[in-house]
């Protein structure tokens, strides 16, 4: 047997993600059993259950950790959060730097609830300085799960590999009816439209979605559209908080 091929020596998780999806493998160390993992999974669920309760009207908005703040990607989500927050919408990121900071700032700027979901991982820079309520995950699952649960729309601004994750995440909710009257909008038609090309040329037509599937994308530039796309939902799809409160 050469060095290549002798087995690995189990070492500590990274991360709780990590030790949970690398359970059934020698690759990692660990004392927990299955019903501790869903304890904690539940715990986690619980925590931002209460700590977003009542949030009222939000909106999730996506993209690069890696956009500089002199970038015009940066400017155009600072902008889009503060028009957002001026009409009463909480505005939720990753809690991260760039664009997520970005959001953040402009639900500063107009005095909105500014809330970062963070997540542990081994590079994470931590929240940036304008969320105003933070809430850190272990798992991505269960932070997906409050990005979805307490928005009323989706804004994907131009970023990499996480920022296609929650994108796709919430087009797979709505292709499969999950949720409804929830808008997805693709923030930068320069950017997304190669994506959304491709999802019709030759996802959807070699028949590997439905016809109208790509529609659930909405691709604009303009934060005019956006407000009244996030507008007409919310007459569709009201809160519960905002019920109560009414």
């Amino acid at each position: 047997m050469t060095d290549a091929q002798q087995p690995q020596q189990p070492r500590e998780p990274t991360s709780p993600d990590e030790e949970l999806l690398e359970a059934e493998t020698l690759a990692i160390t660990s004392q927990l059993s299955d019903d501790a993992r869903v304890d904690r999974v539940a715990e986690e669920l619980r925590i931002g259950f209460d700590a977003l309760a009542g949030v009222g009207r939000a909106v999730s908005i996506f993209g690069s950790a890696r956009t500089p703040a002199d970038h015009p990607h940066y400017a155009q989500a600072r902008d889009l959060a503060r028009r957002l927050g001026e009409e009463g919408f909480a505005i939720l990121t990753g809690g991260g730097p760039g664009i997520m900071e970005a959001a953040n700032r402009g639900a500063r700027d107009a005095g909105a609830a500014s809330i970062g979901l963070g997540i542990d991982l081994p590079m994470e820079q931590g929240m940036n300085e304008w969320v105003g309520l933070p809430l850190n995950f272990h798992y991505f699952f269960t932070r997906k799960v409050m990005f979805v649960r307490y928005a009323s729309a989706f804004v994907v601004c131009p970023g990499g590999f996480g920022t296609l994750d929650e994108m796709f995440e919430a087009a797979t909710l709505r292709q499969t009816e999950k949720i409804r009257h929830f808008p997805i909008v693709l923030y930068g038609s320069d950017y997304w439209r190669g994506l959304t090309d491709w999802l019709r040329d030759p996802m959807q037509a070699e028949g590997m979605v439905s016809p109208g599937d790509v529609d659930l994308l909405e691709l604009t530039d303009d934060p005019d559209r956006v407000l009244e796309l996030v507008r007409d939902v919310e007459h569709r799809r009201p809160r519960r908080h905002d019920a109560a409160s009414g």
